[in-house]
């Protein structure tokens, strides 16, 4: 699979950066906010980059590893919470409301044949779940580059104007293949990257683990071919999040990561193709302790940490709201010279 993704501009940076030096204000004093300025400059091609058109894509999907008893949520659950999205009763609604972005909901392997609102979701099922990855691999390997190829094609279809998209996900029992995916790829093992998910007790987490460790056992994934792992322990949903990150990386688009199962989606990205990594940026530190060691491996800092572990594109909404405040001091604050202020 070959993704065409541009280097950052050097042009765009340096101007962004002379820019910030000559603002009214101290220089330095905005800290990560100007970083940020410069980084989105980099990516968009734009001196002073406006961030004005945000979508976060929420992506839904089911898991055959439900079986083994590691959620504390049935799988009907995904459904009605897609159907919650739907009709803007999530919190991921009420935060993309608040930073004036567009939610984007996406079918990419829910099981559920329909479900009410379903004419407000982007339908695009690569399968109704995954297999059991304690038993098997998840998926074929033409089934991980469909999903790849969904969310590649939420961008160029739903999203092609977007300024800068924020990654979400749905799926009940979604953190279980998603540490598959993580332990997968950074080698570190799965005891350190699997945590307590939507709040299971100590035995369902033994358990959760020692599944992880079959998985990864069974089938073995190669941990330097992105799909092949997709493949072997992953999800729809992470291989759609996947191709969101490298299609919007094609189109010079911002991609802001929120959670864990977001983090294992940009993971088989950066697999795929890591320059996507010069294009993603954090946002918050989830509670799932899997989740600093993907921002290790992808090499980001997060911006806070507000002990989240919902999932669905609620931090990513956060994150957006402080890349859109770093454009915005860069494009409209008056130079020195423009305010006649003493430099």
């Amino acid at each position: 699979m070959e993704i065409d993704i541009p280097p950052l501009s050097e042009t765009a940076m340096d101007q962004a950066r002379k820019r910030q030096q000559n603002l009214t204000k101290p220089p330095g004093s905005l800290g990560r906010l100007e970083t940020f300025s410069v980084e989105i400059a980099g990516i968009t091609d734009e001196p002073t980059p406006k961030l004005e058109e945000a979508v976060i894509a929420t992506v839904a999907g089911d898991h055959g590893v439900v079986a083994e008893g590691v959620s504390a949520f049935p799988q009907d659950v995904t459904a009605q919470m897609v159907a919650n999205f739907a009709h803007g009763g999530a919190g991921v609604n009420a935060l993309a409301n608040t930073v004036d972005a567009r939610n984007l909901i996406v079918d990419a392997g829910v099981a559920a044949a329909e479900y009410p609102g379903m004419d407000s979701v982007v339908v695009d099922k690569v399968g109704n779940g995954t297999d059991n990855i304690a038993t098997g691999a998840a998926m074929s390997r033409a089934d991980a580059e469909a999903a790849i190829e969904v969310g590649r094609s939420v961008v160029a279809e739903h999203a092609p104007e977007a300024d800068i998209i924020g990654l979400g996900d749905m799926g009940i029992a979604n953190t279980t293949p998603s540490a598959a995916v993580t332990a997968a790829i950074t080698g570190h093992p799965p005891e350190a990257v699997t945590d307590h998910g939507s709040g299971i007790d100590e035995e369902t987490f033994e358990r959760k683990v020692a599944v992880v460790e079959r998985a990864l056992e069974n089938d073995a994934p190669d941990p330097d071919d992105g799909i092949d792992v997709l493949r072997s322990v992953g999800g729809f949903e992470i291989g759609a999040l996947a191709g969101i990150a490298l299609e919007g990386a094609s189109r010079r688009t911002p991609i802001v990561v929120d959670g864990f199962i977001t983090g294992a989606g940009a993971l088989v990205a950066a697999q795929i193709e890591p320059a996507v990594t010069d294009y993603l940026l954090p946002s918050h530190s989830s509670v799932e302790s899997g989740h600093a060691i993907q921002h290790e491996a992808l090499g980001l800092d997060p911006l806070f940490d507000l002990d989240l572990r919902l999932g669905e594109g609620t931090g990513a909404a956060l994150g957006i709201a402080v890349y859109k405040g770093a454009c915005a001091t860069l494009r409209e604050m008056a130079t020195f010279e423009e305010a006649g202020v003493s430099n």
